[in-house]
């Protein structure tokens, strides 16, 4: 069934990762008045560091809590040095800013981004996705995509010239785990919709080099 995709999608992209992202933000913010900028800084990158040795005691992928370490001890380093709370959140505004640059730019070099991603999680064939029957989906999909991260990347750089912390806060994660599985789910329902407009082969039917007529692609975007 379709919606069982869907699920299957958002736990490979959601699994181990939310908690890893949102703990240390929200250690650092709520501790950041009672305990001051050092010792919240001290105690987010703490946080960072158990959830990542757990990952690694329970055999679980750990590269990416250990890319999230670095990520905490930077922010965090930099805010505490530079005296300024806000300043934890610049490194993933600067690595916002590149997203939505990488994102734009993949559809104007025509390698739409959705496509590279499907591509590098699912291993089907580039030449498949570069099709004229099949590119045009992916094309669009990355096109909202961009838009959406252009949209959420200007509300978050208002809100750090700003120095509303809390709002900062409270705005970066309701426009990232949550928007992510309503941009998910919203793409591949799309996604297949116009997969079935474009009238392509499938990927299976790619692969053997199937003649017309073709189904068509049913299942995974």
């Amino acid at each position: 069934m379709w919606y069982q995709e869907i699920l299957s999608e958002l736990k490979m992209v959601l699994k181990g990762n939310t908690l890893d992202a949102l703990l240390p933000s929200l250690l650092f913010v709520f501790l950041q008045s009672p305990l001051g900028l050092t010792s919240s800084a001290l105690v987010a990158v703490m946080a960072s560091l158990l959830l990542t040795g757990y990952r690694i005691l329970r055999k679980q992928k750990s590269f990416y809590a250990l890319l999230g370490v670095l990520g905490v001890i930077f922010a965090a380093g930099y805010a505490a040095l530079s005296g300024s709370a806000e300043n934890y959140y610049l490194p993933k505004l600067f690595n916002g800013t590149l997203l939505v640059l990488v994102s734009f730019g993949s559809i104007v070099f025509g390698r739409p981004l959705a496509a590279l991603l499907s591509h590098l999680s699912r291993g089907w064939p580039m030449g498949w996705f570069l099709r004229k029957d099949v590119k045009p989906a992916y094309r669009e999909v990355t096109l909202i995509w961009s838009v959406l991260l252009l949209i959420r990347l200007l509300v978050q750089w208002n809100l750090f010239r700003g120095g509303d912390l809390n709002r900062l806060f409270f705005v970066s994660f309701l426009m990232g785990t949550p928007a992510t599985i309503i941009i998910l789910v919203l793409s591949y329902v799309y996604g297949i919709f116009r997969l079935k407009k474009l009238a392509g082969p499938s990927v299976d039917e790619y692969l053997a080099n199937a003649p017309r007529p073709w189904k068509g692609q049913k299942k995974g975007f």
